[in-house]
């Protein structure tokens, strides 16, 4: 499908990676992984051909197209969210109009026409490889594609203007996913996504019909849908037909591996020369010498990978908080007559860490933006005592000033006592050298997220505040962050649609929905299990294997409300959620009716066209006129049928 035969890229002297030979076959699916920096992204843009190589060259199978999908700045305005998608069918719609052109001839000329046989039989042959490329189907698998993205029926209608950067971005993957190009290029297609919508996009991936090459930080995402990891690293590519989770071992595996092959070498080489060395100038020698001279230069020396860098900070300690860090009390908030929260109750304990989860929309950053500060129409909000808060924003890295180099954007916003160390801290986050002069404009997406983190340790606090920190940051960069948290003797209220990052940092999950919140006292897993049911008897939180947060979060329910006030709403909850329930079946029901019927008239139409298609079929003029009248009410059925199937799977 595509290969890459000594392909290097250098910028502006400094190769980001030499000699690359790889190859990716037909219907693969690859992760690249490496660090920030590593050339991942610019690989990608190579292969979309959107970035030259320095050398090198590309081959892909005879017709195969790639199509990429960058990890930020793609904005669509001025068309609705139905045509931009409808858009990615190109040939399809060419067809539609020239199908519609070829029935409104047909219907001119007389059916004896020697005319009319013609263009009938275009239309025929044109009508199969429609039909055969999906053209009846188009508007289903596009409704498959922006429901399974989080898009509901209301925003078909709308222009893809008034939708916010992450929606922008799921606009542009739902028009990619439709192109259904033969080499799917992803550079973190998660990013913007909420658990749900990855969990489909997880499904989606595993049974695409091409190859797929991705960049991801999500570790969960990558076991699901990858079998292949590519690592870009050292300016080389190695292969590891595995998981992400094998991989991480193999690659352990194999270094230690060479590590012990280049001691002997080593050990072996130093001997060599130090026999070499004595007796060198020793005549009844000379032959022994040349021999391990010869020796030497045909050793082919192991050359280690530098080791990865990692990034290293902890939090500065903050002052002594009160027990009761935040407070909130019949908060609503709305945007115009849309409410967000809805007269909600919401306590912050010191220490808790403390997870905001639910869909994209669900209000999770409206509630970060309102604990941080943001206005909002009724209820308290009251900090608690001695509280030094610090808020990282979901678009902290993008109000960043592009303009300003690493070090003048940290020593803009950096107290007087400081400055000395803004060097140290830059270097904590890898901006070593001269790296802390390039501009911010010119980072990658995890590199600007460094730099606003690094933000954070200016001044000591005792609340964070940190709505998806871990956007944009390698795996390690994450492993680094978590610890960091982990070792912060404040309290944390984060977002993060990152699993693993929220297993292993949550005290308590905060669900929100329906412009309510739900509590629940324990990690991610525990929170799933509440979910669905499986820990009904369970007293307590159900800690992992090595979670030592278990103290925090006995404190954090022993100073919890008593659930009993709520047992008349969760009561009503339960009710609610049956009656839903009962709705969801009674339309899938309804969907799987439609869905058979639209493939039983596809079937007739396919039958019908293949009879009119016969030769002589047309000599009996009734007949003609018959099947074309049938040929007609069919299609005008099958377009009712998808309509009704469209209207009711939003």
């Amino acid at each position: 499908m595509l290969q890459l035969i000594n392909l290097s890229k250098d910028f502006a002297g400094t190769p980001l990676f030499t000699n690359i030979s790889w190859h990716l076959k037909k219907s693969e699916r690859v992760a690249l992984v490496g660090e920030n920096g590593a050339g991942k992204s610019t690989l990608m843009r190579i292969i979309a051909g959107l970035t030259e190589a320095t050398g090198g060259e590309i081959q892909f199978a005879r017709g195969a197209k790639a199509a990429y999908l960058p990890q930020d700045g793609i904005v669509t305005t001025g068309r609705m969210l139905f045509h931009e998608a409808r858009a990615a069918f190109g040939d399809l719609l060419a067809m539609e109009e020239e199908l519609h052109r070829l029935g409104q001839e047909l219907e001119r000329l007389a059916h004896d026409s020697p005319e009319h046989e013609q263009l009938l039989h275009r239309y025929g042959e044109l009508q199969e490889q429609f039909r055969h490329g999906g053209g009846y189907t188009m508007e289903a698998e596009i409704g498959t594609v922006l429901k399974g993205l989080g898009f509901s029926a209301s925003d078909w209608h709308r222009d893809c203007g008034e939708f916010s950067g992450g929606w922008q971005m799921r606009i542009a993957l739902a028009r990619l996913l439709l192109q259904r190009p033969d080499v799917l290029l992803l550079d973190e297609p998660t990013n913007h996504l909420d658990i749900e919508a990855r969990n489909w996009l997880e499904e989606y991936l595993c049974s695409y019909p091409g190859s797929v090459i991705l960049v991801s930080h999500d570790r969960f995402f990558m076991d699901r849908v990858c079998s292949r990891i590519a690592e870009v690293w050292n300016h080389a590519i190695s292969d590891y037909h595995c998981s992400y989770s094998r991989y991480l071992d193999q690659r352990e595996e194999r270094v230690s591996a060479l590590r012990e092959a280049k001691r002997i070498q080593d050990e072996e080489v130093e001997k060599a020369e130090d026999f070499i060395r004595r007796f060198r100038y020793q005549a009844n020698k000379a032959s022994l010498v040349q021999s391990r001279i010869k020796q030497l230069e045909k050793v082919e020396r192991i050359v280690l990978p530098p080791e990865r860098k990692r990034i290293r900070f902890h939090f500065p300690e903050g002052p002594k908080s009160g027990k009761t860090v935040m407070e909130l009390r019949g908060l609503a908030k709305s945007y115009g007559s849309h409410t967000v929260l809805n007269r909600i109750d919401f306590t912050a304990e010191k220490g808790e860490r403390i997870a905001l989860v639910g869909h994209n929309g669900a209000g999770k950053s409206t509630l970060m933006s309102v604990l941080a500060g943001a206005e909002f129409q009724a209820g308290e909000r009251i900090v608690g005592h001695n509280v030094v808060m610090d808020y990282f924003a979901q678009d902290q890295a993008s109000v960043l000033d592009s303009g300003r180099t690493a070090y003048e954007e940290l020593y803009a916003d950096a107290p007087y006592a400081m400055v000395p160390r803004l060097r140290d801290i830059l270097g904590a986050f890898l901006f070593s050298g001269d790296d802390i002069h390039k501009k911010v404009g010119v980072l990658s997406g995890g590199e600007r997220n460094l730099l606003a983190l690094a933000k954070m340790l200016l001044r000591p606090s005792n609340l964070l505040l940190m709505d998806e920190p871990t956007n944009h940051l390698d795996l390690f960069s994450k492993e680094v962050l978590l610890d960091a948290l982990k070792g912060f003797d404040g309290t944390v209220v984060f977002v993060s649609h990152d699993r693993y990052f929220v297993n292993g940092l949550a005290t308590r999950i905060v669900e929100v929905e329906g412009g309510k919140l739900e509590n629940y006292y324990g990690d991610y897993e525990y929170y799933l299990e509440k979910r669905e049911g499986i820990a009904a008897t369970v007293s307590g939180p159900r800690p992992l294997a090595g979670n030592h947060s278990s103290p925090r979060i006995a404190e954090a329910q022993a100073a919890a409300p008593s659930p009993l006030p709520e047992k008349e709403d969760r009561k009503r909850g339960r009710e609610e959620e049956k009656q839903r329930k009962r709705e969801e079946q009674n339309l899938l029901k309804r969907l799987g009716e439609i869905e058979g019927e639209i493939g039983r008239t596809e079937k007739e139409i396919a039958r019908l066209e293949s009879e009119m298609n016969a030769p002589g079929f047309f000599d009996d003029p009734e007949r003609g006129a018959e099947a074309g009248e049938r040929h007609v009410a069919l299609n005008q059925r099958l377009e009712e049928l998808y309509r009704e199937w469209e209207g009711l799977s939003g």
